[in-house]
């Protein structure tokens, strides 16, 4: 008998890598006892990364969600995890250590056992508190090397960063490859050589299929040593989320691996469980393009779960190009060509980048910066003209030391701004913050939950979650999903209006906020209110709150963008335009009160 090979069935990422939403917990529940019926998972991904705020998002508590999610696999002995971003958490920016460390204790009191920590820049100063408090908190500390072809990203690499790793305390070690783009034979000889250095520290591959290596890929990590690999169940499987248990089984079993049997009836359950879940409404999030591979993925390096939210930004953002490329007398480019734009500005910015790992949030960063260079290029600008202040985040090692050299360009354009760089350990620049909102819960009078889940939540998403308090996530929820089943049953269709300005009604708004303020679009264009590196771009959300002086969006000229900047401070509420939408001067764009 051969080696033995356990599944993980990563149930949770197979939904984040297709669309938006996760299921409900009603839902949850009704599949969990037919996938331990499968018989062939010793491993269940159930939570982390999105998954608690997108159930905000809908309106849905995410601590309820995760004890009835667990508590069936718990109790047959199949192993929870869950998927953090060191010292992101379960956001896309950085969370202080006492929140951090509560997010252990919370979730291992929710029945989550394995925390797989993982940090976009392989610096393992940001994994060094995710180990300690997993342990302290009684969970397995899984950490994760993020996986990219460089010439950087050698074995070499990868073994120096898990000794560290392990020294820290790490029981397991996770091969994160986020886009699938590890080549076969080097991920054989990376964990031939991690498992000769640590022979008693599991190993678990995680690749997703989006250029098409990972079957080959798991085959390459069994045959070297690896202990568990990440599969998925159709109708989820293949295109950018992960391989098929079925297909990895048989491939196994042929070479000589002891695999578990599959219970092939379960299986046939749990796929048309999930299809209904998909029919229900989380279908109409998914792109069906995510059901492909795609082989421009193996030059760019980015993630499949992540085309989704760039074709919206290349659909957002083609009118606004091919408006720049017209005005310079340049020849217009299809949606076809710009995505292969992408794809190659992606591949030429990112060593000068210093190779930051294509993984959340970095690759949304150096995908925003393509997106800007191309942009900025076609109105005539150099590259460069436009990066976020999130990028230079990234940039500037506030977020962690980048795995490679910043090329001088980029050195040079930040000394031109002033920039300064930044040496010390980016946990020390967000100081405890659980005090703060726990005095916000007692103004309020929210209960702190058991276990004290409900104070985590708050201070983790702390937006999303007095939105679900409020009742309005739910309320928003809802109109998007009757929008979408709108768009998803007929086409729509824009009537343009004889008089654009504005497109609602003015004097109720005035009548109802006697101190509402317009901002006005000082110039005729095309309306860019945000690039957006973790989601569709979208207009802000009703309640945000700005400062007098702050630029508001952007309008996209013939000659140019130009700011649209607030003339008072106060909270939004009322938004008159889309991202997108063609808007003439002096129009209404929203009010602020």
């Amino acid at each position: 008998m051969g080696k033995e090979i356990k599944f993980s069935l990563v149930y949770r990422d197979m939904w984040q890598s297709s669309g938006k939403y996760q299921p409900r917990v009603d839902q949850l529940t009704q599949i969990a006892p037919v996938i331990i019926d499968m018989g062939c998972f010793a491993r269940v991904e159930t939570n982390g990364g999105a998954f608690e705020q997108v159930n905000l998002l809908y309106g849905e508590n995410p601590n309820r969600a995760v004890r009835e999610w667990t508590a069936p696999f718990n109790k047959v002995g199949i192993q929870t995890h869950m998927l953090e971003r060191g010292l992101n958490a379960l956001r896309m920016y950085p969370v202080p250590k006492d929140v951090r460390s509560l997010m252990f204790k919370v979730k291992h009191a929710q029945g989550t056992n394995i925390s797989r920590s993982f940090d976009g820049l392989n610096d393992p100063r940001n994994l060094e508190l995710s180990v300690k408090y997993a342990k302290e908190a009684g969970m397995i500390s899984q950490t994760a090397l993020c996986i990219t072809h460089s010439p950087i990203h050698t074995v070499d690499y990868y073994v120096n960063f898990a000794d560290k790793l392990i020294d820290f305390g790490a029981d397991e070690i996770c091969l994160k490859d986020m886009a699938g783009v590890g080549r076969p034979a080097f991920l054989g000889k990376l964990v031939k050589a991690l498992k000769d250095r640590h022979p008693n520290t599991p190993i678990e591959y995680h690749g997703h299929t989006g250029p098409g290596f990972s079957v080959a890929s798991m085959l390459e990590v069994a045959r070297a040593g690896a202990d568990y690999l990440d599969t998925a169940i159709e109708p989820l499987a293949w295109g950018m989320v992960h391989p098929d248990v079925i297909t990895i089984q048989a491939m196994l079993k042929d070479a000589g691996f002891s695999v578990p049997d599959i219970n092939m009836n379960a299986y046939m359950e749990a796929r048309a469980l999930t299809q209904s879940f998909i029919d229900d409404f989380l279908g109409y999030w998914i792109d069906p393009s995510n059901k492909f591979l795609n082989s421009l993925l193996v030059g760019c390096g980015l993630p499949g779960g992540m085309m989704g939210s760039m074709m919206a930004d290349l659909r957002g953002m083609h009118s606004a190009i091919n408006m720049a490329l017209r005005n310079n007398g340049k020849a217009e480019v299809t949606l076809n060509d710009l995505v292969v734009q992408l794809f190659e500005e992606v591949e030429y910015i990112w060593p000068k980048l210093g190779y930051p790992p294509l993984v959340t949030p970095f690759s949304q960063y150096v995908k925003n910066i393509a997106l800007m260079n191309i942009f900025a290029m076609a109105q005539g600008q150099p590259r460069f003209s436009n990066i976020d202040k999130d990028s230079w985040n990234m940039i500037l090692g506030k977020t962690g030391t980048l795995p490679g050299k910043l090329d001088d360009e980029i050195i040079a354009l930040a000394k031109a701004k002033n920039l300064e760089f930044y040496t010390g350990n980016p946990q020390d620049e967000y100081p405890d913050a659980l005090d703060t909102y726990r005095k916000e819960m007692d103004d309020n009078g929210w209960d702190y939950g058991q276990d004290d889940e409900e104070l985590f939540e708050l201070a983790m998403h702390d937006r999303q979650y007095r939105d679900y308090k409020s009742g309005l996530a739910k309320e928003r929820f809802n109109e998007d999903l009757e929008k979408q089943k709108e768009k998803a049953g007929a086409p729509i269709i824009v009537t343009r209006q004889v008089i654009e300005v504005p497109a609602f009604d003015a004097e109720a708004i005035q009548a109802k906020y006697p101190d509402a303020k317009p901002i006005q679009s000082t110039v005729s264009g095309q309306v860019i209110w945000q690039v957006d590196v973790d989601d569709v771009s979208t207009a802000p959300v009703i309640g945000t709150e700005v400062k007098e002086g702050d630029v508001v969006c952007f309008v996209q000229t013939y000659y140019g963008i130009e700011e649209v900047k607030a003339l008072s401070s106060g909270k939004i509420l009322q938004i008159e335009t889309k991202q997108g939408a063609k808007v003439q001067k002096n129009q209404v764009l929203a009010y602020i009160d």
